[in-house]
């Protein structure tokens, strides 16, 4: 689904965290180009994917990390 058809205001977070199509990419941006309320909602969201990504690795270190007596996860 093309952005102009589902309105492209959705697409930010999407286009933030990188998982548009090449297509939908494209016309998002030049979308953003002229769009200030979008251009401002992105700024926001910029710093979720490296937060996301940081929760991620902790729960993959806590998951694998060294073991309790009772041998449960720290």
């Amino acid at each position: 689904m093309s952005p102009s058809s589902r309105g492209a205001h959705e697409d930010v977070a999407a286009y933030a965290l990188g998982v548009l199509d090449e297509a939908d990419h494209q016309a998002f941006e030049r979308h953003l180009m002229s769009c200030e309320e979008c251009q401002a909602e992105l700024r926001e969201l910029s710093e979720v994917p490296g937060l996301l990504d940081a929760v991620r690795k902790d729960r993959s270190t806590s998951l694998t990390g060294p073991l309790d007596d009772d041998r449960t996860p720290r």
